[in-house]
């Protein structure tokens, strides 16, 4: 990176109901102007509408890159004029850093804080009730411009404004982009899905699935299917 990124934006917040059905959600996040504390489970005062599937301490802080919104703006007319930073539930937005050149593992320094990417974001339906609009999570999906989340390796304070200095990257293939091309691939090659959950930084659960899934198809192959 020719010069280090900076968070543009930081947004922590509770949880509202998600229309028509009612769900409870917490991507409807108030922008931080101020000091946020980072403890190891995320920025303090955020909350998850559904903790068994977000939150917790390898997805403790969301990133999304401000520079897709236009993007997502143009795809989906209808839902411009809602498509703005904070609305797809980041706690931080900042331009220069995109799933192109964040790879897992990357250790970053925010603040006082020091954050480790541990995974992409998976889009769910939520983004589609958010924004009214019914293809937008597979949209996000397919073009790989999902965010990624960080788990918190060393507590801090955070603010907008603050630079966003990579520390190390030990995995120099592996970027957000390049990982959903493995992923999201129809027929993946085995040795790419065995290397992507032998990657170092990884969420174990993210380990799992890609290794079980490499036996999977490993187990095909043996059989001739």
């Amino acid at each position: 990176m020719n010069s280090t990124p900076v968070i543009n934006q930081v947004f922590a917040g509770g949880l509202s109901l998600l229309k028509p059905e009612g769900q409870s959600t917490g991507m409807f996040k108030q922008r931080h102007n101020g000091l946020v504390r980072v403890a190891l489970n995320g920025l303090v005062g955020d909350q998850h509408g559904d903790p068994r599937v977000h939150g917790g301490p390898e997805k403790a802080v969301h990133h999304y890159a401000a520079e897709h919104y236009p993007r997502l703006a143009e795809a989906f007319p209808d839902s411009a004029g809602q498509l703005l930073p904070g609305s797809l539930g980041e706690n931080l937005s900042g331009q220069g850093l995109t799933e192109l050149n964040v790879h897992i593992g990357d250790l970053f320094r925010v603040g006082t804080a020091l954050l480790q990417v541990s995974q992409p974001r998976s889009p769910c339906w939520k983004i589609n009730h958010r924004f009214e609009a019914e293809h937008m999570s597979m949209y996000v999906a397919k073009q790989r411009i999902t965010g990624w989340y960080y788990r918190v390796i060393h507590p801090g304070i955070i603010q907008a404004g603050d630079h966003i200095e990579l520390l190390e990257r030990p995995n120099e293939w592996v970027s957000i982009d390049e990982f959903w091309q493995v992923q999201l691939s129809h027929r993946p090659v085995i040795e790419e899905l065995m290397a992507l959950a032998a990657t170092k930084g990884l969420a174990e659960d993210w380990q799992r699935r890609l290794a079980e899934r490499a036996k999977w198809l490993q187990k095909r192959v043996g059989e001739g299917g």
